[in-house]
């Protein structure tokens, strides 16, 4: 092996290594790469070596640095997680899940149906996946194992809800996404409807079945007041400002009229009234909401700056193509070079966090999709359908990751706010047909590009 390669699995091995000694990502990524360039470059000097690396690396790191903090595209990620969080706060989650527990308390099941129908809201009015699970948790567990509930399919329920706002647009891992593969962030978002769509439905009919052939999981409740058109219209009136707020967002986007960055302002204003409207705006709440929105911001951006210094030094050594050589080397057919590429992301589910995915493994994967020969149906309006297609693969995998025991995020979310008497095997139990139902959205998905591409193309 040549030494340029040496460094390159040296850089992937001292980084999964670090991860696991407490040191923030952020530095960890922004570390390695300095030593590494430091070490390519005494290798040049004293060993002859041809590595590439010198002082100028570095230098260029400043200039990428430059280019993000001057990214238009990414202003919308903190006014996506102010607009999340301030909805988190304005009691409109409360009062749909009330209404809609009263409409669908007369089915089995018809609570977890609550659950899932005000996931998939929540996810298209936040994109928060830490915000929705443990919101849903707090509302709904308790009310759950009150009424009687299998306590694995509650629970199982709550974190398959909750995850849907990794993928169900304004999600900010797609934004990130689309930045990083110089996407169209309105052909992602666009891109993104009908996958979610799919995902909560499949989500619902397993509960109705569920309902259907095994009613004393889900029981009904005990104290469930007669249905009445009073009960739908406060439904109505309880669904119509997250839902306008929604529109707002994604119609402005989708239509053209604003760019993501702009409607995510209108996003930010929208849950500011709101929270407003239902009296619960003061000044403890907003500064908590500011203080929790610079957090999460400066979180996710600190990781993008040591993820650009480690991708660039990575690319330097020649990682993307050590990449393209190693999967061309298997000799296997296009879709099976998907599976291992999705296959690979889901086992980096287990010990990265979806930021580092998307910023350090996505962009060496796009050179591979780009060059296989698909055949995606762009519709003559999408470019790069084939990437757009890929990302939202990218997008179920990782959700799936998300709720995949041993290490899936969600899991630890929801336990965090779970009575004592609920055990993580519980959780483990709920979330193992959740994610069979996610693998076959993915199936779906995979072999039907059209549920992609089709609605941006029309779009436009």
């Amino acid at each position: 092996m040549e030494i340029n390669e040496i460094l390159v699995i040296c850089m992937f091995a001292s980084f999964v290594l670090f991860l696991f000694s407490g040191i923030p990502v952020a530095f960890v990524l922004a570390g390695i790469g300095v030593i590494f360039a430091g070490i390519g470059y005494f290798a040049d000097m004293y060993l002859d070596a041809t590595t590439g690396l010198d002082y100028l690396t570095l230098g260029i790191v400043v200039n990428r640095i430059y280019k993000i903090m001057d990214n238009w595209v990414l202003v919308a990620l903190p006014m996506f997680i102010f607009m999340g969080l301030m909805l988190d706060k304005s009691g409109v989650a409360e009062r749909l899940m009330l209404s809609m527990q009263r409409v669908f308390g007369k089915l089995h099941g018809g609570l977890a149906i609550t659950v899932t129908l005000l996931g998939m809201i929540l996810a298209a009015a936040t994109g928060i996946i830490g915000a929705s699970v443990v919101l849903l948790g707090l509302m709904s567990l308790p009310i759950m194992l009150k009424q009687g509930y299998n306590k694995p399919l509650a629970l199982g329920t709550i974190c398959g809800a909750g995850t849907l706002g990794i993928l169900i647009p304004p999600s900010i891992m797609l934004v990130i996404m689309a930045d990083q593969l110089s996407l169209s962030v309105g052909d992602l978002f666009m891109g993104a409807v009908f996958p979610g769509l799919l995902l909560g439905s499949l989500y619902v009919i397993y509960i109705v079945l569920i309902g259907f052939f095994k009613p004393t999981l889900v029981p009904l409740s005990s104290n469930q007041p007669p249905m009445e058109w009073a009960l739908v219209w406060d439904l109505v009136k309880a669904i119509i400002p997250p839902l306008t707020l929604v529109f707002a967002v994604l119609g402005s986007v989708f239509s053209g009229i604003a760019t993501p960055t702009e409607a995510s302002g209108v996003g930010a204003l929208g849950a500011l009234a709101l929270a407003a409207v239902n009296k619960k705006l003061n000044t403890s709440v907003f500064i908590e909401v500011l203080r929790s929105t610079f957090n999460n911001t400066a979180y996710i951006f600190a990781i993008i700056l040591g993820a650009t210094c480690f991708a660039l030094v990575m690319r330097e050594l020649g990682g993307d193509e050590l990449i393209e050589s190693a999967f061309s080397s298997l000799n296997v057919g296009d879709y099976e070079t998907i599976f291992i590429i999705l296959a690979v992301v889901f086992l980096l589910g287990f010990v990265l966090d979806w930021i580092e995915i998307t910023l350090i493994i996505l962009p060496l994967l796009a050179p591979i999709i780009s060059g296989l020969s698909l055949d995606v149906n762009g519709y003559g309006s999408v470019d790069n359908p084939q990437l757009v297609w890929f990302v939202m693969l990218v997008a179920v995998t990782l959700q799936t990751s998300f709720l995949t025991p041993p290490v899936g995020f969600a899991l630890f979310y929801l336990k965090g706010v779970c009575p004592p008497d609920v055990t993580l095997m519980d959780l483990y139990k709920g979330v193992i047909p959740f994610i069979i139902i996610q693998v076959v959205a993915l199936l779906i998905i995979l072999f039907n590009p059209s549920l992609v591409t089709w609605l941006p193309a029309m779009a436009y």
